[in-house]
């Protein structure tokens, strides 16, 4: 079955801000402006951060990003997809959901220890800050 990694300890406020900060790093190199949020592997939120400039409308878009990441157990670019090039459209009728790139799980140790969720760019930037994000993570 895909997308059976089992859940985890929940991610550490000091791994959380860690992966923030490469986020950030990302971004920073790009001149983009984003909102980073990370929850644990129960879908609560540990960190965020707003970068200066970045939209407003964006907060709680990262947020939604990380929980569906977490809760689906799967990249958020995966809904994305099968909303886009699948034509599956009954995928936003499932709860929480979102169908835009920019979030991703972070495993460590082959389990899912919470989620990053990038919002504020192009999908494509928010997908890229936060796979940089994402490997802090491993």
């Amino acid at each position: 079955m895909p997308f059976n990694i089992p859940y985890g300890p929940p991610i550490s406020a000091q791994r959380a801000q860690a992966a923030i900060q490469a986020a950030i790093a990302e971004a920073t190199k790009h001149d983009w402006q984003v909102n980073i949020a990370v929850v644990d592997s129960g879908a609560n939120l540990v960190a965020f951060l707003r970068m200066d400039g970045a939209l407003l409308a964006s907060i709680p878009i990262a947020e939604h990003k990380a929980r569906a990441a977490v809760k689906y157990r799967r990249p958020t670019r995966v809904f994305e997809d099968a909303v886009q090039k699948s034509d599956y459209k009954f995928i936003l009728s499932l709860d929480d959901v979102i169908a835009s790139r920019g979030g991703i799980p972070l495993i460590e140790d082959g389990k899912i220890i919470g989620a990053i969720g990038c919002s504020g760019g192009a999908g494509s930037q928010d997908e890229a800050v936060c796979t940089v994000g994402a490997t802090i993570s491993k």
